[in-house]
């Protein structure tokens, strides 16, 4: 008689799920007050869809980089994760996991101290206040901010709001989190120190990392898959060499147009000019 012999699949773990996603956002087609005042009372608004259906999955522990030109929907996309955007159609599953988002102009209180946002961020992300007042001082040590943490963020400068929002990221550790281009943000030192610390954060197995950045070599250095947005859709999602090297020719190849439009734009005012001039003589 043959045994029946079960094979031990291991079952993969999904941190994040988005599933046939669309954003939407409703605007003014052009500036006018006159036009506007109209428009805005007879409701006619263009609307704009941010993201088109996108759907994917990231699996527990891994680490996906999200690129994209500006306003394919990379920064859309993270903040629908963080719920801060409301799905227009489609869901997002977290499973369950607790989730923090590190972007520039998100989540502070500006009329705030930094202390006082730190214990705000803190609850906003599902710590208790005596979780958050274990870590406080860690936090503030790390932000390098001094006595600043008693001014109000308002009076900080992007930099200084960079350092405090890394800070209460990395040391109030989350199962999920999602990184929008601030590695990119603060001086060198700081930067190499935030550096060192998102490395040692995401070796971590069990977190689930989602980073928004224009550095490819960043990108190739941290990350497991690469997801391309372009105009709100999926472009392509894969290893990290082969996506990044496809992205990097067609940013090339609109470089290289962008260019030749100049150029092609310089040498039609130069004849602009000597018609004109010839016209003058």
């Amino acid at each position: 008689m043959k045994k029946n012999v079960k094979k031990n699949v291991e079952k993969k773990e999904i941190s994040i799920t988005v599933k046939d996603l669309h954003i939407r956002y409703r605007g003014l087609k052009k500036f006018s007050i006159k036009k506007s005042l109209l428009k805005m009372k007879t409701g006619r608004f263009e609307i704009f869809e941010a993201l088109k259906g996108v759907s994917f999955e990231v699996e527990k522990g891994k680490i996906l980089g999200i690129v994209g030109k500006n306003g394919s929907g990379k920064s859309t996309m993270l903040r629908s994760i963080a719920g801060i955007f409301c799905p227009d159609e489609g869901s997002i599953d977290l499973h369950g996991h607790t989730i923090s988002l590190l972007s520039i102009g998100v989540g502070f209180q500006p009329a705030l101290t930094g202390y006082e946002n730190i214990i705000l961020s803190g609850m906003l992300l599902g710590f208790s206040e005596d979780q958050i007042k274990e870590k406080l001082n860690d936090i503030i040590e790390f932000s390098e901010l001094g006595d600043f943490i008693y001014s109000p963020v308002k009076t900080y400068s992007s930099g200084m709001y960079s350092k405090l929002a890394f800070s209460i990221t990395a040391i109030l550790e989350t199962d999920i989190m999602l990184i929008d281009e601030v590695l990119s943000v603060g001086d060198i030192q700081f930067k190499a120190k935030s550096y060192a610390k998102m490395k040692e954060l995401i070796n971590d197995e069990n977190r689930t990392v989602v980073i928004v950045s224009h550095s490819t070599e960043t990108l190739r250095e941290l990350c497991d898959e690469i997801l391309w947005l372009h105009e709100g859709e999926i472009k392509m999602k894969g290893d990290c060499d082969e996506v990044l090297d496809k992205y990097q020719e067609f940013m090339d190849a609109i470089a290289a147009k962008r260019e030749e439009d100049k150029k092609k734009e310089e040498e039609e005012v130069k004849k602009a000019i000597k018609a004109q001039e010839k016209k003058s003589a």
